[in-house]
């Protein structure tokens, strides 16, 4: 499983480097493979899986051997001496080597218990490593949106330097053939300087930024690299489908289980045993000469009263268990809090962009008159530039709330947990 999934990150690599883009998708699943918790995961199954595999030897039999010589200060004599007994007492240097054999029968159900148990705890732990690199998505939010947002503001400047140069073009012609003033050109070549400054200051954040994601997703990112812009769909509601809930049910699950493990440890356990041996004396104490023996049997072993012990454990586990319902109202009351606001961020977001819609409409009429005007000789160029620079600071306010706009929509099925 490890490896196919190695190998679907490495072919979502491959394709973003031959299409030299990349998605909020992509970078989901590439920091969620990248990052070092996520092994945890392979790690917690192959720990479990040693576990059972030591409880499931519980139902083996046991074989054990021992081997012992010893030597006692006195032994066991008869009261009386008689002329015609024939009894001697034993040695007092005793030797005897056994192996015994016990295999358990019935246990109440308590290694099935632990089974459950074992397994119950195991989903818990891999779900709180989901929870864990679930907040990574918030991460990849703010990273990868914040390069978006620098690869538009350098499109609006690229575009606004292009629009200038062509405006220089006929300024210089006009100030050629003396229908402008001259030095008419030197605020427009000033000003493309300052676009030339912005232009350096938005690359150099863009590869900060870049470097960033990169070692996030665990893969390197190209300077010319573009990120898809996502358009992203919400459904607003307050709906929760985050893995935080699931991690809160599978908690009350494993108390539930370790409930039932509690209960199964006081149960009768029934166990057969055998014993063979070589020793002397054997069985019968008054031989004094090497025998083999053996013992075989049944035995039960039922722990009746144990001080309300039992008891006691399962309400502690109850008491966990309403701790973790606690947890989870708090959680669902703060999700649903943040889920509200950012409803309202989205609004108001999409109020902007409505304005900024007609704000730009007016801008450029006003700027295509300020051209008009340059190119005749009513205006200076300096009136002309602050025309630009409002159409240019309109157009980005107008790329800035969309961008955001589509930040917020992430963030908002970030917290909510759905990206449908």
């Amino acid at each position: 499983m490890k490896k196919v999934s190695v190998l679907i990150i490495l072919l979502i690599s491959l394709n973003g480097f031959s299409q030299e883009k990349l998605s909020l998708e992509q970078c989901y699943d590439l920091a969620e493979g990248n990052y070092p918790l996520a092994k945890q995961k392979n790690l917690l199954t192959t720990q479990n899986e040693l576990d059972l595999e030591v409880l499931k030897t519980e139902k083996l039999p046991k074989l054990d051997f021992l081997a012992q010589a010893s030597y006692q200060s006195d032994v066991i004599e008869l009261p009386f001496s008689s002329p015609t007994s024939t009894i001697s007492p034993p040695n007092k240097d005793q030797y005897k080597a056994t192996v015994s054999a016990n295999q358990l029968i019935y246990d109440g159900g308590l290694i099935n218990a632990s089974l459950t148990e074992k397994s119950a705890s195991l989903k818990t732990q891999q779900k709180q490593v989901e929870v864990n690199l679930y907040q990574l998505k918030q991460q990849v939010n703010q990273f990868y949106f914040s390069i978006l947002l620098l690869q538009e503001k350098r499109e609006l400047l690229i575009a606004n330097k292009t629009q200038l140069e062509t405006t220089l073009k006929e300024v210089k012609a006009g100030i050629k053939y003396g229908m402008l003033l001259p030095n008419s050109d030197s605020v427009l070549e000033a000003e493309l300087l300052k676009i030339d400054q912005q232009l350096m200051e938005v690359d150099l954040n863009k590869i900060s930024f870049m470097k960033t994601l990169s070692m996030l997703i665990g893969i390197p990112i190209a300077t010319n690299f573009t990120l898809e812009n996502p358009e992203i769909y919400t459904n607003l509601n307050n709906e929760i489908e985050r893995p935080e809930l699931k991690l809160f049910q599978l908690q009350k699950e494993k108390i539930e289980a370790s409930s039932q493990l509690i209960g199964k440890k006081n149960s009768p356990k029934i166990m057969a045993f055998a014993t063979g041996g070589y020793g002397n004396p054997g069985l019968n104490m008054l031989d004094n000469s090497f025998q083999t023996y053996y013992i075989t049997g049944i035995k039960l072993n039922w722990n009746v009263f144990d001080w309300n012990s039992t008891k006691k454990q399962r309400q502690s586990l109850q008491v966990n268990k309403k701790i973790i319902d606690s947890e989870q109202e708090v959680f669902e009351l703060n999700t649903s809090m943040q889920l509200t606001q950012q409803q309202s961020e989205i609004k108001q977001i999409s109020g902007f962009i409505e304005s900024d819609k007609k704000i730009i409409a007016l801008r450029k009429k006003i700027l295509e008159t300020s051209g008009s005007q340059l190119k005749n000789g009513v205006i200076t160029a300096s009136v002309y530039i602050t025309e630009l620079t409002n159409l240019y600071e309109a157009e980005n306010g107008l790329s800035t709330h969309q961008i955001q706009l589509q930040l917020a929509k992430a963030n908002y099925n970030t917290t909510k947990g759905s990206f449908n």
